[in-house]
């Protein structure tokens, strides 16, 4: 008796087939995340390792005794009290804020500005200038403070011997050994020209280069139209360039609010108590004072990271929105 062997469905042929592709493709999905997984471990102990630490010091009370071994006392959130409740915070966190505001819009104006000049200049020249503007972006950030600090120098400094030297009418006088690092109201301008300076090139460079991305077509058809100058940049150039102007303006905030460097060689130290700004602010407290308070400097320290992240956060939250509304 013959027996004849029955040929199996088509699903039931293919089913070993699909069941490993399948496998095969749920195991693809996770390459990715094993592959960046080396590069969130180091951002992980870089950056979230030290926050972490930052959180932990500005609640206990951390001195050098702790830094030797001795055991951390829980103080019950008194660093943040004492901090949101003094008004030296609060008159330093003001002149932060003004600085920093000052920094920015000078910085995103002016980069902009010379921006479109070199998008508008011949190749050599617009190539001529970058270089200078990379020149200055380069300066090491000493090297900068070191050379405006010689330029209103109390005796020697370039300006003040020019102030010297014009019509009393015109400038006043008492120009000769004016200290212009004294004072908050004279001290704090050179800081934003310091750092405007040595800023605004990349700003510059950076809206170049996204000026060369938007077609010439736009701005013929802005022209057709008849729009000026101003119309042709607030209706073309910057809908084109909004999520650069987002990314540069988030970068600036956060570079201009940690300031220190630039800040503490113009003072010539922290001794002044009324030119501090934050970041000079965290580090009287934590490493200059007498002894060493590193849990309210980390405190403070918490409250500026929070403040920054929340500004670039609700900036970008805000840009999303319209991007998502065009």
């Amino acid at each position: 008796m013959t027996q004849t062997l029955e040929r199996p469905t088509e699903p039931e042929a293919q089913r070993p087939g699909r069941r490993s592709g399948l496998s095969r493709r749920t195991r693809l999905r996770f390459v990715p995340y094993f592959l960046i997984l080396p590069a969130l471990t180091v951002l992980a102990v870089v950056l979230l390792w030290p926050i972490g630490q930052m959180l932990y010091i500005s609640l206990h009370d951390y001195g050098l005794q702790q830094l030797r071994g001795q055991e951390a006392e829980w103080n019950n959130f008194g660093h943040y009290i004492y901090v949101l409740t003094d008004e030296r915070f609060w008159s330093v966190f003001r002149n932060t804020i003004i600085v920093c505001l000052s920094m920015v819009v000078l910085t995103m104006i002016l980069g902009t500005l010379v921006g479109i000049l070199m998008h508008k200049l011949p190749k050599w020249a617009s190539t001529t200038l970058g270089l200078g503007l990379m020149l200055a972006w380069a300066t090491p950030v000493i090297s900068a403070a070191i050379v405006y600090r010689w330029l209103f120098d109390t005796r020697y400094g370039l300006v003040n011997t020019i102030l010297n030297s014009l019509p009393t009418w015109l400038v006043g006088s008492g120009w000769n050994e004016f200290n212009w690092f004294n004072s908050p109201e004279t001290l704090f301008p050179i800081l934003v020209i310091t750092v405007v300076w040595q800023s605004f090139p990349f700003v510059a460079i950076s809206v170049l280069a996204g000026l060369k991305s938007i077609p010439n077509e736009l701005y013929e058809a802005a022209r057709i139209d008849g729009a000026s100058a101003w119309r042709s940049f607030w209706n073309v150039t910057f809908p084109m360039l909004r999520p650069l102007f987002a990314l540069l303006l988030i970068l600036q905030v956060i570079w201009d609010f940690r300031i220190f460097t630039q800040l503490f060689i113009l003072a010539g130290g922290i001794t002044n108590r009324d030119i501090h700004l934050i970041p000079t602010y965290i580090f009287q407290l934590g490493f200059a004072s007498t002894p060493p308070n590193y849990g309210m400097g980390s405190a403070i320290a918490v409250i500026m990271t929070v403040l920054v992240l929340v500004i670039s956060a609700y900036y970008l939250r805000a840009m999303i929105r319209q991007e998502e509304t065009r």
